[in-house]
């Protein structure tokens, strides 16, 4: 039998196999450290780095897998172009003091014959849901592998990705896996745009347009927190803005239960603004949070 070995990127740790990955977490745990896991799909920025950081103050020992998840993406989507530079994603992670890096190739995840897919139901067939068809049953698919296969004790994901963040909060619940799902707040650039590795797609003229995405989803969400009862006219308003300001398509901005993502007819619980819009070819999400009136 072949014995597993890790291979290492400059300083980094790397495992490309299951049994490469449980071997080093399961030494931590013969040491009785804690392990908190960070999925990713790599080209890292500073809101990834942010998740490395918060899972550093929760654990004592932090796996980041960097996995571009073909499941996710439909067939038009950006799979191909997807941008990948391993090299410099596990520099970053090193210096973010990073324990491992879990880096599979297709074949691990997916080997032949693979055929389960787990699906979240209603809360995943909103929003995103509706423009991206079998988009979260891939995120939930491969995030339950990675649960499984790190059997870490707590798991980061921005708020950035609202649905997603959601999506695999309640298939955690729902399954019973043993893991502390967190959230970690958006991280933006100062002029508010949220980071995201999609952003290198934007032309310049459609990067100044960008952070009117984030402005306008804070003015629905004030107009809503400063007592405005007809939600459905601040997000018509929202929607009127954005067109202005030259957003190609709004796929959606729609006001929903923070927890469940069902539609917010009244602002008496916790709630979020999300909206997924176009500009050019690149599609940009974002949300804000709602708080409810007293």
């Amino acid at each position: 039998m072949k014995r597993a070995t890790t291979e290492r990127i400059g300083k980094l740790p790397v495992a490309r196999r299951v049994i490469e990955l449980r071997r080093s977490i399961g030494g931590w745990r013969r040491a009785g450290e804690t392990v908190a896991l960070v999925p990713t799909m790599g080209a890292l920025h500073a809101g990834h780095l942010a998740l490395v950081a918060r899972a550093r103050e929760l654990c004592d020992r932090v796996v980041a897998s960097i996995f571009v998840n073909p499941a996710q993406f439909g067939p038009n989507e950006d799979f191909a172009r997807y941008p990948r530079n391993e090299a410099a994603d596990a520099a970053k992670l090193a210096q973010a003091r990073c324990d491992l890096l879990y880096a599979p190739a297709v074949e691990e995840i997916y080997p032949p014959g693979f055929s389960t897919t787990v699906t979240a139901g209603s809360i995943a067939e909103g929003l995103c849901g509706r423009f991206r068809p079998g988009h979260f049953a891939g995120v939930a698919t491969v995030v339950t592998k990675l649960l499984l296969e790190a059997q870490a004790d707590v798991a980061c994901f921005g708020e950035k990705d609202y649905q997603q963040l959601q999506v695999i909060r309640r298939v955690a619940r729902d399954l019973d896996i043993p893991v502390q799902i967190e959230g970690v707040a958006t991280v933006r650039e100062a002029d508010g745009l949220a980071l995201s590795s999609r952003n290198a797609y934007l032309a310049p003229e459609e990067r100044a347009i960008a952070p009117v995405l984030q402005r306008t989803l804070r003015d629905v969400a004030r107009r809503i927190e400063s007592g405005e009862t007809d939600i459905d006219a601040a997000v018509e308003a929202g929607i009127a803005e954005l067109a202005r300001a030259g957003f190609a398509k709004i796929d959606y901005l729609e006001v929903c239960d923070a927890e469940t993502l069902a539609p917010l007819t009244h602002a008496d619980r916790p709630g979020r603004v999300l909206a997924a819009v176009w500009l050019g070819r690149t599609r940009l999400i974002d949300n804000v949070r709602l708080t409810p009136l007293r």
